[in-house]
């Protein structure tokens, strides 16, 4: 010892640290024994949180919990103005088969209009807060207009195609009568289906639907008086509510997805690529939308 004090001390210091982990690990054991109830009562969290763009994470997530024997109730934490089409009804689809196995209460946070309540309405119930914006139940489609612009700095697009109607929502000019008729054609069936597929998740008539489908928004206390929503509340509510319909008692463990490890090369990247993405979208591309555009000076 007194010829290599460096490497007992470090062989002393091994010893504590191993000593110290061993006491944590039996308090531990000690603790997860005495309050089981709290481990085994598993409720899993999904939040879904901003414009919904695409729909193969939260696909993953739910039919992960849903697989889970361990998880006796979701709850999705809605804070969305909505988003894509295809990618609602993807996330909808999957919510209405998972409540036939277990309960999915729907926690709605600020915001849960147009997508965002399309999501929301397949849960077999939905807690908002009194001043929760939802509602909005209807189809947008927007884009940019060149035309004029183009004009006046000398720029022309020519346009070759095989159809009459294929480059239908050319910026660089108006629509046609016939193409605007196509176009209210398929706004008119996609809003459809947004009505049929909230009065089929809310067990409503769709002729109540269809008199309040025209894009309105509601506070959560006015959508409950439309039977948009069952309960007025905050999250913890809704985990109070999703204890109830699982038959928990005492404490709950509340279950989050878990978050993929990126590298700062791939987080730079992943968000230099989405940014890119939604800009080029933004500016040129025409989309068809389950969204609410909120109001122009925000609201807070």
């Amino acid at each position: 010892m007194k010829k290599h004090p460096v490497l007992t001390t470090i062989l002393i210091l091994l010893i504590l640290v191993i000593g110290l982990g061993l006491i944590m690990k039996a308090i531990s054991g000690s603790m997860s024994s005495s309050s089981g109830i709290a481990f085994t009562n598993k409720v899993g969290v999904i939040p879904i949180i901003g414009a919904i763009e695409e729909s193969t994470e939260l696909l993953k997530q739910i039919t992960t919990f849903t697989k889970d024997k361990s998880i006796k109730a979701i709850i999705l934490r809605i804070d969305s103005p909505g988003g894509g089409v295809g990618p609602s009804q993807e996330i909808y689809r999957e919510i209405m088969r998972t409540r036939e196995i277990k309960n999915v209460i729907v926690s709605m946070g600020g915001t849960a209009a147009s997508g965002g309540y399309y999501i929301a309405a397949a849960g077999n119930s939905i807690v908002a807060n009194p001043g929760t914006i939802t509602g909005s139940i209807g189809v947008i489609m927007q884009y940019y207009q060149y035309r004029e612009l183009a004009e006046k700095i000398g720029l022309k697009m020519e346009t070759i195609k095989s159809g009459e109607f294929k480059d239908i929502g050319n910026p660089h000019r108006e629509l046609t009568e016939k193409e605007r008729e196509i176009l209210d054609a398929v706004i008119s069936d996609i809003q459809s289906q947004f009505v049929n597929d909230v009065a089929t998740g809310r067990k409503l008539a769709p002729e109540k639907v269809r008199e309040i489908a025209d894009g309105r928004i509601f506070t959560g206390a006015m959508a409950k008086k439309w039977g948009l929503v069952d309960q007025l509340g905050n999250f913890e509510d809704a985990v109070e509510l999703a204890k109830n319909k699982a038959g928990m008692e005492g404490d709950v463990n509340l279950v989050y997805p878990e978050k993929k490890r990126l590298s700062i090369f791939d987080l730079i990247a992943g968000e230099a690529a989405e940014s890119i993405s939604k800009a080029i979208n933004n500016s040129t591309g025409t989309k068809i939308e389950y969204r609410w555009n909120g109001f122009s000076n925000g609201m807070n």
